[in-house]
């Protein structure tokens, strides 16, 4: 890790991009393995509670524990603020109802997340490369991505309803036997 860090601010590339992306993945490609090879031995429950503990573990421990060891806390930068926190905050509202719906993630739901992390990934480099494609990029994923997603997790929730309602409806129809 330290050497990626440091080919990366040889670069000329942030902290933050630094972290947002080498560390990130870094340090999550243990868990997701763990997860891979639970799903396939057929233990999802463990798979679930390695990634909800993580988080967990990240944001109460990871962040926490060197906030209050800092004697001034922990800065968060602008860029954060601006585009990386709103988008956790997004993906984690997203996520909600693929998850409390059916109770299953479903492979098209998974494909989903995976595509919508690749697009935040390429928005990062393109933006720590100061890349002209940028603009063009970012104009598409708000025109056209985004409002996809939103319609698709939208109609996955009222369909997912619809059913749950109409599972919990008796019937009236007398050829029906109880």
């Amino acid at each position: 890790m330290t050497g990626a860090s440091n080919i990366a601010t040889s670069l000329g590339v942030s902290g933050l991009i630094i972290g947002l992306t080498v560390v990130a993945i870094g340090t999550s490609l243990p868990e997701l393995a763990t997860s891979v090879i639970a799903v396939l031995r057929g233990q999802r429950d463990l798979a679930v509670g390695n990634v909800v503990g993580s988080c967990i573990a990240n944001i109460g421990l990871v962040l926490a524990v060197p906030a209050l060891l800092s004697a001034d806390g922990i800065p968060v930068p602008d860029a954060a603020l601006a585009l990386d926190i709103p988008l956790m905050v997004a993906a984690a509202v997203a996520l909600a109802p693929v998850a409390f719906t059916g109770f299953t993630v479903q492979r098209w739901e998974g494909a989903l997340f995976v595509g919508l992390y690749a697009a935040y990934m390429t928005t990062v480099v393109l933006d720590a490369a100061g890349h002209d494609a940028l603009s063009g990029f970012t104009w598409v994923m708000t025109a056209f991505v985004l409002p996809l997603v939103v319609l698709t997790l939208a109609t996955t929730v009222a369909y997912d309803l619809g059913r749950r309602a109409a599972a919990r409806t008796p019937t009236t129809d007398p050829r029906v036997s109880e």
